[in-house]
């Protein structure tokens, strides 16, 4: 049995190289991307920033905001072997060396990392890796923002690419990659 006045002393270590400034999106797996996406927006009042059709992602996915972050949920069609639930959670730091420090940090705990760079979407960029229960978790930096006009980054000047120092090297339009020295 756990001892839970162990888990409730539990606390944030001193020095550690980043701070997780909110939980920025969940991605969730589900059903039917129209009858979800629907639910979001009429039900809930999100607005929709971006569809992926079959040629970006096989079935799909829509991203959807209740504030100007380019998404704060994201849809994807079901997982046909976990059926619908969590795709991955997102949290957001407030700089790009803290995305290089939970990196490195992560990789000095060993925690093996399934993904590392810009995705499309959204810009932002990102490490991700999995919980010890193997939930998919993110850490990133600067996912673009929506302004009043609702206008969104077209998917022409999204500039998907695997690797940090990559996405470091060929920003999108308008993100300050540049790193202090």
């Amino acid at each position: 049995m756990t001892d839970r006045s162990d888990i409730a002393a539990m606390t944030r270590p001193k020095g550690l190289p980043f701070r997780i400034g909110k939980i920025g999106h969940v991605a969730l797996h589900v059903a039917d991307l129209a009858r979800s996406a629907r639910f979001y927006t009429q039900i809930l009042g999100f607005q929709v920033s971006d569809v992926y059709d079959d040629r970006i992602m096989p079935g799909g996915a829509v991203f959807l905001r209740c504030n100007p972050d380019h998404h704060g949920i994201a849809l994807f069609p079901v997982d046909k072997e976990q059926g619908a639930g969590l795709h991955h959670m997102a949290f957001e730091v407030g700089t790009l060396g803290e995305v290089l420090r939970a990196r490195d940090h992560l990789r000095r705990h060993d925690v093996p990392i399934t993904f590392e760079g810009r995705r499309r979407a959204g810009c932002q960029i990102a490490v991700e890796f999995r919980d010890p229960d193997g939930h998919w978790l993110e850490i990133y930096w600067n996912i673009d923002q929506v302004g009043s006009d609702g206008k969104v980054r077209p998917p022409e000047d999204w500039k998907g690419v695997a690797g940090i120092e990559n996405a470091i090297a060929d920003p999108v339009r308008g993100q300050d990659t540049s790193l202090p020295a």
